[in-house]
């Protein structure tokens, strides 16, 4: 594309006076843009009005949609249309051509007025308007009849209303330019009218038409390439047609044809120049200025769209100059933005054939893109992290040669992220580890026999697994390995029979086999993965709660733990006969059996199996008095002693007789013990204590009731407390063991206690609340405050008005306030009806009854405001300013004066509801256009505390179900010399510094990008940092200090190895540790 010159707010191409259409304008040309119409194009085209006029004629200036109006105050049909979203867009947009066709004029100021009111503009475009005056002076004229009472408009209402409007607003605009693209955006007045108002509105200083005319220029745009991509299609296809005619022989040359695919290629150029030239006004005219507004969201629309023209149109799109943009943008500090950075460029790199046109821009981005893995905000990790991975497919070099993008630092740096707490970073993270490491394996012959065990496929990749966690060093975190790969390498990590093998198994000739080390780590990977499969959700710490499985999911996981019992029931006496001597591998091995379906024992005829099985569990435990082996085949007994399945009297029958020898062998050997007194050796404590260990370990999860352990460790514990010498370790497990007789007897007598029902009780009110929640959040509020003031009044009547706040009842209410808080979430969009009703109730319960003490004194329930703030912090911004003037209406002059101990409740719920009201006003107040050249000058305002609270008093309770959200205010008419009004700062002012200081703080989005930068192919316009595409590495180290990068620690779960523990740092493995101070705040309050 040709880059345009700077086009002003104002400007306006050249018109036409008379453009006449027949009735089949839009709908008589082929697919591939050839006019059947002669008077279509250049030929069908009058002379042009000078730009002062506008092209602006006067007929039929009195009807709109065919309904008259009157003072320029019609219904706006074509709004409400759109809003309700009902019609097919197609016919609606059918029904304006035919208007159009019909009187332009009227068509087209319908077609104004849509998009004002669109931005929430109360007002209307007239006829008499729309012929004499420029857009700059409509723009102004519009914005003084703006609703400055709300600061909602339709992009941004909520509602279910409201729901569909953005699809359907930006659905309008793309087949309107559809259906109008043989022909009526080439006659040189709808297309030009349209792009000068979104130009001057998307400049305008009021956030609803800045951000509704920005969106509206974007899809404009996008429809646009569309256009010039099918204009772009049919040129090659008449140029390989012309081509064609051209070459054949004089005699069969048909020169009418060749004249008249020339004069269709002449047609098509034309055509197609006129929409690069539109293209040009709206890129040049809105995006340059947009893509680095002051909001965010105005900022992430034009990211989106460049993303998609790119794509659609690589050709004209896809270069540095165009590329630079997303680049710069990646540095953005909202969230929000980097995401859609990441998201326009994952579409291209995903084709590959656009890879090579890419080169550059990975070179000079990827340093960026690799960072932003760690970024503090989630999704934004977990993109980069997927853009990298697509990334990953080499490049070529020169002819044949081929190179990797990513360095092997690169690589490492996302690595190691497969282990975060967060499991969609985690994935991502699995996903690109896969492709590096696993994607290429060993092909195989086709017509071979499938290989199985350690001669598969599959080998060396467990090995790669295995090698990759040993030099991780995390070695206690499998479980978040496994899980993190699950998704992409789950047929992988299933291949149990090969991980048996390469166990089990000699090595192949020539093959290295695995030291003790990769064996130990093998098994543990093994075992995950089996527990990954049984259990189908993620590990402690990594999961996001309880889900539920679809049908597929379950049938998947009883294929997997049908088919691991059949293969382990087999494999796992012989592996516990290898690893008999090493407790680690030992205590892993030995949790398998607790995923087993235990039924496929009995069915698959494997008894001797499971015989096998046991002994091997009993020799293991007279082998090994290690705490953690004993208590894993103390847990395998107990999985397997389940009395649903026929195993479980063979099974019982073991563990009796194993316990019998045991206890039989304490017994004697204690009494032995007692006897010999001070005259016991070393080794007949060891004998003792290694029993009482196994005994202990059992009577953990079994009832050794019938054993009659009691008096066994009562009679040892009595003689060493009268002898004093009775050595420490077997103190302990003899009090353990101890401990354990009296659990389960009182476990006996709690059984059919009514205390049981207590906990079900809780369980059921917590469901109860949570479904009327779901069937009415308002209604849920008012029960919940209710039930408040009714503690509260019953309160009053036992301690009566003079109680002390600080008293047992008043601070049982007021925690159970702040349980009734919590149950409301974090999504304060959902409930933010609830909450201001909630506030409402009860801010009128509080002051609803009189002062006991007479005129002067506070009102009987001021107390509850106390109980009342627990929920402020649930309010959202513009709202609590809200109820802060809510409030205001009940408050007299005197009561704001009064600083006495009983007035407390009232000042510290002012204080929760004026806490962080103000801070974002940018979201709501209007922006600073990006093309203002200084920084204006802001005064401050007298203060205007007497006045705001009477006319406070005077206003209505709205947000939502009291009052709509803070004041949108425009500072397009008000003094130059001030950049807005001071009024949005509420009822108390800031002081003179701060208010420099905040006006400061308001702008440095719109400062952030007024230094010049260098270009990566041309200097045409500013970067949003300075110095982002110089490659020096002291430049680099300035741009490092100046900006503030958005990155996060890696979030580990908690440590388990008690080994290990004390190599590690305190707070490494502290998911608090990447938390923003805002909801570290907000989780501790």
């Amino acid at each position: 594309m040709i880059a345009a010159p700077e086009i002003p707010p104002e400007f306006s191409y050249a018109q036409d006076t008379d453009t006449r259409f027949s009735s089949d304008t839009d709908f008589s040309e082929d697919p591939d843009g050839r006019s059947t119409n002669s008077a279509k194009g250049k030929g069908g085209k009058k002379g042009k009005k000078a730009a002062g006029e506008k092209g602006k004629g006067g007929k039929g200036a009195g009807r709109i949609n065919g309904h008259h109006q009157e003072n320029g105050m019609e219904n706006m049909m074509l709004f409400e249309v759109v809003k309700l979203g009902r019609s097919a867009m197609q016919s609606v947009v059918d029904d304006w051509i035919e208007s159009y066709k019909h009187d332009r004029d009227v068509a087209l100021l319908d077609l104004i007025n849509f998009f004002i009111q669109c931005s929430g503009c109360k007002g209307v475009v007239s006829g008499e308007m729309f012929r004499n005056m420029q857009n700059s002076e409509i723009i102004r004229r519009m914005t003084e009849e703006f609703d400055e009472d709300s600061g909602d408009y339709p992009l941004t209402i909520a509602g279910p209303q409201w729901k569909k409007f953005k699809s359907s607003f930006c659905e309008f605009i793309s087949v309107l330019v559809r259906q109008c693209q043989y022909s009526i955006i080439y006659d040189e007045y709808m297309m030009d009218t349209v792009i000068s108002l979104l130009t001057g509105l998307s400049d305008s200083q009021v956030r609803a038409f800045r951000h509704t005319s920005t969106l509206a220029a974007m899809k404009l745009m996008t429809a646009l390439v569309n256009v010039a991509l099918n204009l772009s299609i049919n040129m090659d296809n008449t140029q390989r047609q012309y081509e064609a005619e051209r070459n054949k022989m004089v005699a069969k040359r048909a020169n009418d044809r060749l004249e008249l695919l020339l004069q269709k290629r002449k047609e098509l150029q034309e055509n197609q120049d006129e929409i690069e030239n539109m293209m040009n006004a709206i890129f040049k005219g809105v995006f340059v200025h947009r893509y680095r507004d002051s909001i965010a969201e105005i900022r992430a629309i034009c990211i989106e769209e460049i993303g998609v023209w790119m794509k659609l149109y690589s050709d004209a799109f896809l270069n540095d100059s165009y590329l630079k943009y997303v680049g710069w943008t990646m540095h953005d500090k909202q969230g929000e933005v980097r995401l859609k950075c990441l998201t326009a460029l994952q579409g291209l790199y995903y084709n590959r054939e656009l890879n090579a046109r890419l080169e550059l821009f990975t070179s000079r981005f990827k340093d960026r893109i690799v960072s932003m893995t760690l970024d503090k905000e989630y999704d934004v990790a977990v993109q980069a992290i997927k853009l990298l991975t697509l990334v990953l497919n080499p490049c070529t070099h020169g002819m044949n040669e081929l190179y990797e993008v990513l360095t092997p630092e690169d690589c490492e740096s996302v690595y190691h992220l497969v282990y975060s707490a967060h499991r969609p970073v985690a994935v991502a993270a699995g996903e690109f580890l896969f492709k590096k490491l696993f994607s290429q394996r060993e092909p195989e012959e086709e017509g071979a026999p499938k290989r199985r065990g350690r001669q598969s496929p599959n080998a060396n990749l467990i090995k790669t697994t295995v090698f990759f966690f040993l030099e991780s060093e995390l070695h206690e975190h499998a479980a978040y390995l496994v899980d993190s790969l699950w998704e992409c390498g789950a047929e992988l990590l299933k291949d149990w029979e090969c991980m048996i093998s390469l166990l089990l198994d000699e090595p192949l000739p020539g093959e290295e086999a695995l030291t003790d080390r990769q064996e130990t780590a093998l098994i543990e990977i093994m075992l995950c993965t089996v527990r990954q499969a049984a259990e189908c959700h993620p590990p402690v710490g990594r999961g996001t709660g309880k889900r539920v499985m679809t049908a597929k999911e379950k049938k998947t996981q009883l294929d997997d733990r049908t088919r691991m019992t059949e293969l382990f029931a087999v494999a796992l006496p012989p592996l516990l006969a290898k690893y008999a001597v090493d407790a680690e591998k030992v205590t892993n091995l030995l949790q398998l059996p607790q995923f087993f379906d235990l039924e496929i024992y009995t069915t698959g005829r494997l008894e001797k199996h499971l015989e096998s099985l046991l002994r091997q569990i009993k020799e293991i435990v007279e082998k090994h008095t290690d705490t953690e082996v004993l208590e894993a085949c103390s847990k395998t007994y107990h999985a397997l002693c389940n009395e649903e399945f026929t195993i479980f009297n063979r099974v019982d029958i073991a563990r009796s007789q194993l316990l019998d020898e045991l206890v039989d062998k304490f017994n004697r050997l204690l009494e032995d013990f007692l006897q010999e007194g001070e005259d016991a050796d070393e080794d007949d404590a060891y004998q003792v204590l290694s029993t009482l260990k196994r005994i202990t370990a059992f009577h953990n999860a079994h009832d050794l009731s019938g054993w009659d352990l009691f008096n066994s460790n009562f009679k040892l514990l009595n003689t060493g407390i009268e002898n004093g010498d009775m050595p420490e370790q077997i103190v302990i497990h003899s009090l353990q063991c101890t401990h354990y007789v009296i659990l389960w007897h009182l476990a006996k007598l709690s059984e059919g206690s009514s205390r049981k029902y207590y906990n079900d009780y809780g369980d059921i009110i917590k469901e109860t609340m949570s479904k009327t929640r779901q069937i009415d959040k308002i209604q849920c509020a008012k029960t919940l405050i209710l039930s408040l003031q009714q503690l509260f009044n019953e309160m009053l009547s036992e301690l009566g008005h003079g109680f002390d706040r600080s008293s047992s009842a008043f601070c049982g209410i007021k925690e159970l306030a702040r349980r009734f808080s919590l149950t409301f979430g974090l999504d304060q969009v959902k409930t933010r009806d609830a909450i201001a009703m909630l506030h409402k109730d009860g801010i009128e319960f509080a002051f609803k009854e009189p002062s006991p003490q007479g005129e002067g004194g506070p009102p009987l329930n001021l107390a509850f405001l106390d109980i009342l703030s627990e929920f402020s912090s649930k309010l959202m911004r513009q709202d609590k300013r809200t109820v802060h003037m809510y409030l205001e209406r009940f408050m007299t002059f005197q009561m704001a004066l009064q600083r006495e101990d009983c007035w407390l409740p009232l000042i510290s719920y002012r204080n929760s509801l004026q806490a962080g009201g103000d801070d974002d006003t940018m979201s709501v107040m209007s922006g600073y256009s990006s093309r203002g050249s200084s920084i204006r000058s802001k005064k401050s305002k007298p203060p205007a505390a007497a006045t705001a609270g009477t006319s406070a008093t005077k206003r209505n309770m709205q947000t939502p179900v009291m009052m709509p959200s803070p004041h949108l205010t425009s500072t397009a008419m008000r003094d130059p010399k001030r950049g807005r009004d001071d009024s949005f700062m509420g009822v108390y002012p800031l002081p003179h510094d701060q208010q420099g200081e905040h006006h400061e703080e308001s702008n440095s989005v719109m400062c952030f990008c007024s230094r010049r930068g260098t270009g990566l192919m041309e200097e045409d316009e500013e970067p949003i940092v300075e110095d982002v595409m110089m490659s020096s590495e002291g430049r680099m180290d300035d741009l490092n200090e100046g900006m503030d990068f958005d990155t996060m620690d890696i979030d580990l779960p908690p440590s388990k190895n008690r080994r290990e523990r004390s190599e590690l740092k305190p707070d490494y493995f502290d998911p608090a540790s990447i938390m923003d101070e805002s909801v570290r705040n907000m989780c501790t309050r």
